[in-house]
């Protein structure tokens, strides 16, 4: 146990797979949050209908939306390299998301504040705009990485960021921008359909339906147009250390076509994490046509999964490259804290983390169960 906390390389490869399942649990709990907000005014028509699907994430939203705290925590720690450079060159994005996703704790507070039609109407708009705007800025994120972004360090390894807001907005980002909002709109529909009852649940099936068939239709051709080398990728060319210091000029990467495609070839079972990437959107559009709730919700839980997995271990090593200078690429083996940060993180994280998904579990449990109409306008029940 002690050799392995001492070992550099070991506990930067924990770490990365640590960040990789933050970030999908973070897609997986609050990505349903987001999907239902997202869905609200075209699933629910009168105000206890919208009443319903915002009950079935009312209570764990704030528990869900942890994940991402943690990963941003995480990212801080683990990468500050890559947390100065991302939250400092998306910044304008970031907080485009970060206003969207306050617009929802203030919906949910006010909503209920005045019975007039158009004021409850204007915070169902706010709950919509706090899912989908989120969804689509994370995903052109993601597609933005995949291209590289503008930036270099200094000799003294000060980082400069050279991109706009508007320079974010390119043909790979905004595919999969829409892939994150189609994906996590058939994830909440997935969630509504398994919580709430009547014409909601109902809606929810068929939106899901059309979304889970868009998520997998939007993730196979982005594949393709990477594998045809309409966009490019980035091949780290000299030996990377494991246990070398962490300074991103110490190595040549090229920007090549098809590089994403490199580690798939080099150990072609991962390929299986693309293709159930595809399969389980398929599942789970075939399961809301049937009616199987459960199996939806797990369909649509892998699918998250599988297609945030494929881009980390697309990129591998790799974490964000640099599209104007590509030798100063951030690695999972050059940009980390030192060994001692990774450690004592990695020792806070082994007792505190199974703590947390007890906690949740047990939160859920206890929440189980649906919500219907009669739920809401029983005497006693939560306004929203």
């Amino acid at each position: 146990m002690f050799a392995f906390l001492s070992d550099y390389e070991t506990l930067r490869l924990t770490w990365w797979l640590l960040l990789g399942v933050l970030l999908i649990g973070f897609a997986v709990t609050d990505g349903f949050d987001l999907g239902v907000g997202a869905l609200l005014p075209f699933v629910a028509r009168t105000d206890v209908e919208r009443r319903v699907a915002i009950h079935t994430v009312s209570a764990t939203w704030e528990g869900n939306q942890v994940w991402l705290v943690l990963a941003g925590g995480a990212i801080f720690a683990a990468w500050p390299a890559l947390y100065a450079l991302s939250f400092s060159g998306f910044y304008l994005a970031m907080f485009l998301a970060l206003v969207a996703l306050i617009l929802r704790p203030v919906a949910f507070k006010y909503r209920s504040k005045n019975e007039s039609a158009a004021w409850r109407s204007a915070w169902d708009w706010a709950l919509f705009v706090g899912g989908a705007v989120p969804a689509l800025i994370f995903g052109v994120a993601v597609g933005n990485v995949l291209q590289g972004v503008p930036f270099h360090f200094t000799d003294d390894l000060r980082p400069i960021y050279g991109g706009t807001l508007f320079g974010l907005l390119n043909p790979l980002a905004l595919l999969c921008g829409l892939l994150s909002v189609a994906m996590l709109v058939a994830h909440g529909a997935a969630w509504l359909t398994r919580k709430a009852e009547g014409p909601v649940a109902v809606r929810a099936r068929a939106a899901g339906s059309r979304a889970a068939l868009a998520t997998a239709a939007l993730f196979a051709l982005g594949g393709v147009l990477i594998w045809a080398g309409a966009f490019g990728g980035y091949r780290v060319v000299t030996p990377l250390p494991g246990d070398g210091a962490s300074n991103p000029l110490t190595k040549e990467v090229v920007a090549e076509a098809g590089a994403w495609l490199a580690n798939f070839r080099a150990q072609p079972v991962l390929a299986l994490v693309p293709l159930i990437g595809v399969m389980a959107p398929l599942l789970a559009a075939a399961g809301f046509r049937a009616g199987r709730a459960g199996l939806t919700l797990l369909a649509s839980t892998l699918g998250i999964a599988c297609i945030i997995a494929t881009v980390g271990l697309a990129m591998f090593p790799v974490i964000l490259p640099s599209s104007t200078h590509p030798g100063h690429a951030l690695t999972v083996f050059d940009a980390s804290s030192s060994r001692a940060t990774l450690r004592n993180m990695l020792i806070a994280t082994v007792v505190f983390l199974p703590l947390i998904l007890a906690y949740t579990a047990w939160v859920y449990r206890v929440l189980r169960g649906k919500v219907s109409e009669r739920d809401i306008t029983a005497p006693g029940s939560p306004a929203y």
